[in-house]
């Protein structure tokens, strides 16, 4: 028997979970912008997580792996993500829900091509490779030229540079403080970012019995999308992963039709499908060069 195929049923059970934290935090953003604007969402949101992140710290007894040691990279990166994040919520209020989707796609894209810079990592040709056919998806999306460029897919295409960003710090981070450490200053941090930001105008608009659920909603599935992807990725490989995340496409490409009325555009899906092919082509070459490694280093 197979011992793989029960690990990748779990790991399919996982990424559904993912599809559905995602997909109602997308749902939850775009209902709260009538009332909240981002900023506000993003201070409710890290409220909520502060709560979640410390109940699980006290129920674990892991409050001594939270440290002030680098304080200043844990900064940069939520500064990276606040702004990724804000840029996302806005994005899913303004334009079709499966265009903010298949353009948030492209951070892997933009974690390739920064990574050399950042992290002294070797841009090799099939990465290169990758990242042109991904932003030849994203061409397909905007058609620039062809279809006017709004606020919404500027602010959706930044949005996943800032997400390749925070990628790209929290690799660092990981070298020496635990997730719960980066979770804990992700929520404490971005609240704070959240708060200041939200009342520059003197004015923050407290929940409604109508914003509440959402609020909730937007903050427990925000760290639970990132559990259940951390969780498939423990028991399955990328390649198997990453298939089972564009299914995220799709999705909310026909909850945005039901709920919202939103057409299906082929552009959108056909730029999308590009951009996982470029995705995919990368993760699969990195997991044959690390069994070839492998193989080569156990004499195999």
């Amino acid at each position: 028997m197979d011992s793989s195929k029960p690990q990748i049923g779990k790991a399919a059970l996982w990424m559904t979970g993912a599809i559905a934290s995602f997909s109602s935090m997308a749902i939850a953003g775009r209902e709260l912008s009538v009332t909240h604007d981002t900023f506000e969402i993003m201070f409710y949101r890290s409220l909520v997580g502060i709560c979640v992140v410390s109940l699980i710290l006290t129920l674990t007894g892991r409050w001594n792996q939270v440290s002030t040691y680098r304080l200043g990279l844990h900064g940069i990166r939520n500064l990276m993500h606040f702004t990724g994040q804000n840029l996302w919520f806005y994005a899913v209020s303004v334009i079709p829900l499966a265009q903010v989707f298949a353009l948030e796609f492209t951070q892997p894209i933009w974690v390739i091509l920064l990574s050399p810079l950042l992290l002294r990592e070797r841009l090799t040709p099939v990465r290169a490779l990758s990242a042109m056919i991904g932003f030849a998806g994203v061409l397909i999306i905007t058609r620039p030229g062809a279809a006017p460029l709004s606020t919404g897919i500027l602010t959706a295409a930044m949005s996943a540079v800032f997400f390749a960003f925070t990628t790209i710090s929290t690799k660092s981070l990981t070298r020496f403080a635990s997730i719960g450490c980066i979770m804990f200053w992700l929520t404490v941090m971005q609240a704070i970012l959240g708060f200041l930001a939200a009342g520059i105008d003197g004015h923050i608009a407290l929940p409604t019995a109508a914003t509440v659920p959402f609020l909730l909603l937007v903050g427990l599935a925000g760290l639970l999308a990132h559990y259940c992807i951390t969780n498939a990725l423990a028991i399955a490989p990328a390649t198997v992963v990453v298939p089972f995340d564009f299914v995220r496409l799709p999705t909310i490409a026909v909850i945005g039709m039901i709920l919202y009325h939103e057409p299906l555009d082929q552009w959108t899906l056909l730029g999308a499908v590009v951009i996982f092919f470029g995705i995919f082509l990368n993760v699969n070459t990195e997991k044959r060069n690390s069994l070839a490694t492998d193989t080569r280093h156990t004499g195999q």
